[in-house]
């Protein structure tokens, strides 16, 4: 994924990410979906301001641990079957921009097995906060 850093609005933040977090779900619409987990690439970029992420003691507290990515999309995966990448996107997306550090997000899903002929097939989405 390329950097939005220099977007007029994050340009003062920093970027988190996670990349590939493979995780298997149970996802799709077609019956043979339904019956079994597939494997999906979840990759999560997080734009933090500079002055809420800049450690002046080094201390984890002072900035957005990438635990927070993970297990906020382990929850969320846990609930149960999703029919829709996007509605995974979307729901990981506004999960993400809920934390109160962060200005933007974006978040990507993959499936990697659906096809033979092509590596993988998958949603992006981008979100930012409305400045206050």
């Amino acid at each position: 994924m390329q950097s939005l850093l220099s977007h007029a609005s994050l340009m003062d933040c920093r970027r988190l990410f996670l990349r590939n977090y493979e995780v298997w779900i149970n996802i799709g619409v077609h019956d043979f979906e339904k019956r079994g987990e597939q494997r999906v690439l979840i990759n999560v970029e997080l734009y933090v301001p500079l002055a809420l992420s800049t450690p002046k003691e080094d201390d984890l507290d002072e900035v957005v641990d990438y635990d927070f990515i993970r297990r906020t999309i382990a929850l969320r995966v846990a609930q149960g079957h999703i029919h829709l990448q996007e509605t995974l996107c979307d729901d990981v997306l506004a999960l993400m921009l809920e934390h109160p550090r962060v200005r933007a997000a974006r978040v990507s899903t993959e499936k990697p097995d659906v096809y033979p002929d092509c590596e993988s097939v998958g949603v992006e989405v981008f979100g930012i906060k409305e400045s206050k």
